[in-house]
């Protein structure tokens, strides 16, 4: 294997990698001068990189001579790769202790996770859950988990390498515990020097970036937003690059005007500046075109499977009965979905990828789906519309977009992603990961928001208990307090109407001083012993009262709103 540098960032140090790579005798240089949530980089003296903890293994396991390092058939390679997706789950606060109760399980007659000897599925898991540190450690004085324990013990015993790793790179509290300081300090101030060592983007070259912020126009933006948008801004000025902002409108079920502008209002109060603003539907003709290229070079069927035996059918691995029909077969269907027909409103467009790739998102995905409703821009033109993971690669890569920010709940879509840019013959588009932005008992699923606004529980997206810009801004906060709240949150899976408060709006009438009829909407006063407060509603007439919100402080509950 060729001399390598592998560049991360020094709050999470990819354990497995250093370890696999001290297992298979890989020399390495280690670079930890990564931005904070940067995912990890190998490169290579060639000049290729490889980007991500798992490809970085797989690669690293090919290239060493280490027996059954990535398993001795294609059948325990498939089994290591299901345990390279699963390791994650471990490093999850929340689900650290399920994880382990199920290695313990698992392990009560193996002496390895895949077959009969170490593999880089054993690293990963093992490094993993030693990163937890103090928390592993209690644990495992607890003898909670004999089978997990014994298997964890007797890897670090057969393979010093791993204790080394852990001793040099991880405390009592484990590593990733630190909310991102240079991230913090890379949105406060923009300017920043480009010569210096936190130029991270994957195969970046000052001048020749491109990036894009990509809403779907289904809804205001939320605090959630903010981080993407913010990175985009920040790595868009950092290398002198080109920042566009496009509308993913591929829905029309859900999308409008209204979110359009308000959207555009928000960019510009979060001082986003972007070059141009373009629409996916500026693409729909050639997104079209695209697919029926890909359905006469067999690379894509049409199929008039119901969606849900469908759904059943991805998950088992069970190919479908269309799977196979014949290029004319296809382009009569295909024909009916762009007609609109009642037969080709049955019909999907699939992608002919791998139905037994242990990744599910390879397995077939929908490329286009009929729809009737009318769409905000081009009207009831289309009768179809792509999907987000058909189009996504599809306008980056005509649009020039060189770096794709995209939040790690997409991380399993990475792979989709390059394969379908790969069947469409483009240009490779590099694909930059973020954690997404979660809070304590705060939604930020716009669908979620949604049945808020719909239900009549507040009073519209710019209600001041909504998490969105255009809220926060209502409820007295700066936009310069977004930063504050760019900072990874535990995730919460639970039914979110079990948690609504029915009483957020307290309402309290007061006398005030004259003078304040001259106060504008928007103006922030002091009451003597209440507080600081925003005027929302200005005086108008005696029957129309001042409105005034709270502003919190973080010293004491506010006593009205």
């Amino acid at each position: 294997m060729e001399e390598a540098r592998l560049a991360f960032a020094q709050d999470s140090p990819p354990l497995a990698i250093i370890a696999a790579a001290k297992i298979a005798c890989v020399s390495l240089t280690i670079d930890p001068s990564l931005a904070s949530g940067s995912a990890p980089t190998l490169h290579l003296s060639s000049g290729d990189f490889i980007h991500g903890i798992n490809t970085i293994l797989r690669y690293i396991a090919r290239a060493a001579t280490v027996p059954s390092f990535y398993g001795q058939d294609a059948i325990q390679a498939a089994h290591v790769d299901q345990w390279l997706e699963y390791a994650p789950v471990i490093l999850s606060g929340s689900e650290f202790e399920a994880a382990c109760s199920f290695l313990d399980g698992f392990l009560a007659s193996r002496t390895f996770l895949v077959g009969y000897s170490l593999s880089i599925a054993d690293i990963l898991v093992w490094s993993n859950i030693a990163g937890t540190g103090q928390r592993w450690e209690s644990l495992r004085r607890s003898k909670k988990y004999q089978n997990l324990i014994r298997w964890f013990n007797s890897i670090a015993v057969d393979y010093l390498a791993l204790d080394e790793v852990v001793a040099a790179y991880v405390g009592k509290r484990g590593i990733g515990k630190s909310p991102a300081p240079s991230l913090q300090e890379k949105v406060q101030d923009w300017k920043v020097n480009t010569s210096g060592p936190e130029i991270d983007l994957p195969g970046a070259k000052v001048g020749e970036v491109c990036v894009r912020f990509a809403p779907e126009p289904s809804g205001y933006l939320h605090i959630g937003h903010a981080k993407a948008g913010l990175l985009n801004k920040y790595f868009a000025e950092r290398y002198k690059g080109h920042l566009i902002a496009r509308f993913d409108d591929t829905n029309p079920s859900k999308e409008s005007n209204e979110f359009v502008e308000n959207i555009l209002e928000d960019i510009d109060t979060m001082g986003i500046k972007y070059d141009t603003v373009t629409y996916t539907s500026d693409y729909f003709p050639k997104l079209m075109e695209m697919a029926e290229s890909l359905i006469k070079q067999g690379k894509a069927y049409v199929d008039n499977t119901p969606k849900q035996q469908m759904k059943d059918e991805r998950m088992a691995g069970t190919e479908s009965k269309c799977r196979n029909n014949t290029v004319e077969e296809n382009l009569s269907l295909w024909r009916e979905m762009v007609n609109g027909t009642e037969i080709g409103m049955q019909c999907y467009v699939r992608g002919k990828l791998d139905m037994q790739d242990p990744n599910k998102t390879l397995r077939d995905p929908v490329y286009y789906r009929c729809n009737t409703d009318h769409h905000h821009r081009v009207g009831s033109k289309y009768k179809v519309y792509p999907t987000y993971d058909f189009a996504c690669p599809f306008v980056d890569a005509l649009e020039g977009v060189t770096h794709a920010l995209r939040s790690s709940e997409y991380h399993d879509r990475n792979a989709q992603y390059h394969r379908i840019l790969q069947d469409m013959g483009l240009r490779r588009v590099e694909i930059y990961e973020f954690s997404r932005l979660n809070l304590v008992y705060t939604l930020l699923s716009k669908r979620k928001l949604l049945w808020f606004v719909e239900n009549k529980k507040v009073d519209d997206w710019t209600d001041p208990r909504f998490p969105t810009i255009q809220g926060i801004l209502r409820r007295g906060l700066k936009i310069e307090a977004l930063v504050q709240f760019i900072l990874e949150q535990l995730e919460k899976q639970d039914d979110f109407v079990k948690y609504l408060n029915p009483c957020t709006r307290r309402e309290t009438s007061a006398l005030g001083d004259p003078n304040m009829r001259n106060l504008k909407q928007g103006e922030i006063i002091q009451l003597e012993r209440k507080g600081y407060y925003r005027c929302d509603v200005p005086f108008i007439r005696p029957s129309k009262p001042i409105v005034l919100f709270a502003i919190p402080d973080g010293r004491q509950q506010p006593r009205a709103n």
